[in-house]
């Protein structure tokens, strides 16, 4: 600020809207204004360095660094400010790594990408997620043991007075033992049914009796017959339970049907519904290592960062991100030609994508709700914007190719075998390709196209059995990546 002061004849408060643009990183801005420093602005009252007698290449110069030093600029109370932070904050997660993380996912709660990203971190570091537990969970996220309970405020339609009231029920009069137990406890204390639903469909009552599916079938009912039972009480009225034993009440409790539970994909959508994220797995879960392999982003990477306001990922940078579609939008161009923006959403988040008319004419029988795939392309970033993807091809998760390798100790070993590996193979038929390993020898052959499989559990124990579980390995191969990232 002092040198626009003193040399380009800039005011305190145009020296500030320099600062606020250096300190947001914002190099557009900053160029721009080069030339009211170097050359004046007569119209808004700058001199510029010239006109105050310093050579133009010199101001230039002094422009030059003042921009290179933009791009790491801290003033050093707050770099001072950040170490003693990031000191703290690494002692903290290095000895209490399940504390840490539990009030780190608490300051984001309401930002399920966030919450998303240090969930995957979590599990990465050994510590489980639980599901939100009306007996064990309070409005934040908590340490259950070694454990992390999800916070019952991140459920959708559950505000603080419900939790509050949950809370401060369950501590003066013992955890809730049913369904129905939870029902009549908290009766008139802002549970209304679509709380109730959500609780239900986010595992929050999975400690007590029934599967998710058997309590939302019953759910509803044993709220009405509460309100009923509330009604004939403040009408004065007597009703049959007034005078029946505890016994005979029990006949008429409502019971749980005998209907099983949801498949794992719908208790995964529930989750997703009312939380954001998903908790007791994720539908790409049993895909990661494959997803790690042939992607050179994350969505993540597409997000703008609060502090810097800037997206990981480069205007323009060509990359491959893979998961899974779970929104299409179709429009039309003004030609009446189709193109769609899908959703597409990983371990990670979420990023939209652009398929052009071309392309989606190319790939459309991909682009399906649910659809799993790998979209290769160039990243479009605007200013102070999430990053978004132009595809330029896709490829279905099921489209990588994947090699079987068989090792022997040595050629002899090889041909000894060979006649009965091959009447092993020959069951199968698929576009896995065979590949011969000789450890001596270190040398490999590929088996001809006829000779191709399809890889399943039952050849893999078959081949096991015959050569040593240590000798037989599925290899998969990456997709045409697009541009690695440095």
């Amino acid at each position: 600020m002092q040198i626009v002061r003193d040399l380009a004849g800039y005011t305190l408060g145009r020296s500030d809207l320099l600062r606020r643009a250096m300190s947001k990183k914002k190099g557009s801005v900053m160029e721009k204004e080069r030339k009211n420093f170097v050359y004046g602005n007569e119209e808004e009252g700058v001199p510029g360095c010239i006109a105050n007698g310093i050579e133009e290449a010199i101001a230039n110069k002094i422009y030059d660094e003042m921009i290179d030093f933009a791009k790491y600029a801290f003033n050093k109370s707050h770099a001072a400010a950040y170490a003693v932070v990031a000191y703290q904050t690494a002692w903290l997660k290095y000895y209490y790594p399940v504390e840490f993380m539990a009030a780190l996912m608490t300051s984001v709660m309401d930002h399920s990408t966030k919450v998303s990203e240090y969930i995957l971190t979590c599990r990465r570091m050994g510590i489980e997620i639980l599901p939100p537990d009306v007996n064990e969970g309070e409005g934040n996220f908590s340490v259950s043991g070694r454990s992390i309970r999800y916070g019952l405020s991140a459920i959708k339609s559950a505000g603080k007075p419900v939790i509050e009231a949950l809370v401060e029920e369950r501590k003066a009069n013992g955890k809730y033992t049913n369904l129905e137990n939870f029902c009549t406890r908290l009766s008139g204390k802002e549970i209304n049914k679509r709380t109730l639903e959500n609780f239900i469909k986010a595992g929050a009552f999975d400690g007590l009796e029934g599967t998710r599916k058997q309590k939302i079938m019953i759910y509803s009912a044993i709220l009405e017959q509460i309100n009923d039972e509330k009604k004939h009480s403040m009408a004065g009225q007597m009703s049959l339970f007034d005078f029946a034993d505890e016994e005979t009440k029990q006949d008429f409790e409502i019971k749980l049907p005998d209907v099983g539970e949801f498949s794992k994909e719908i208790l995964l959508g529930f989750e997703k519904e009312v939380l954001g994220v998903y908790i007791s797995g994720h539908p790409l879960e049993e895909y990661e290592e494959k997803w790690r392999k042939n992607i050179t982003a994350t969505t993540s990477d597409f997000l703008l960062d609060e502090e810097s306001q800037k997206t990981k990922i480069a205007d323009n940078e060509r990359v491959t991100v893979g998961g899974m579609i779970t929104d299409k939008t179709i429009k039309y161009t003004k030609n009446n030609k189709t193109m769609a923006f899908i959703t597409l959403e990983d371990l990670l988040g979420t990023v939209e994508i652009i398929v052009f008319p071309r392309d989606y004419e190319r790939y459309h029988t991909y682009l399906n709700v649910d659809e799993k795939i790998f979209v290769c392309g160039h990243a479009n970033v605007e200013e102070d914007k999430n990053g978004k993807l132009i595809c330029e091809k896709i490829y279905g998760f099921e489209d990588t190719k994947k090699e079987l390798w068989l090792q022997f100790e040595q050629k002899e070993q090889y041909e000894q075998s060979e006649e009965r590996l091959l009447q092993m193979l020959q069951g199968s038929d698929g576009n896995d390709q065979v590949v011969i390993y000789l450890s001596k020898e270190k040398a490999l052959k590929r088996l001809p196209n006829n000779r191709n499989i399809h890889i399943e559990p039952q050849i893999l124990e078959l081949l096991e059995g015959f050569l040593g579980e240590g000798n037989v390995k599925v290899v998969e191969k990456p997709i045409e990546n697009q541009g690695k990232r440095d």
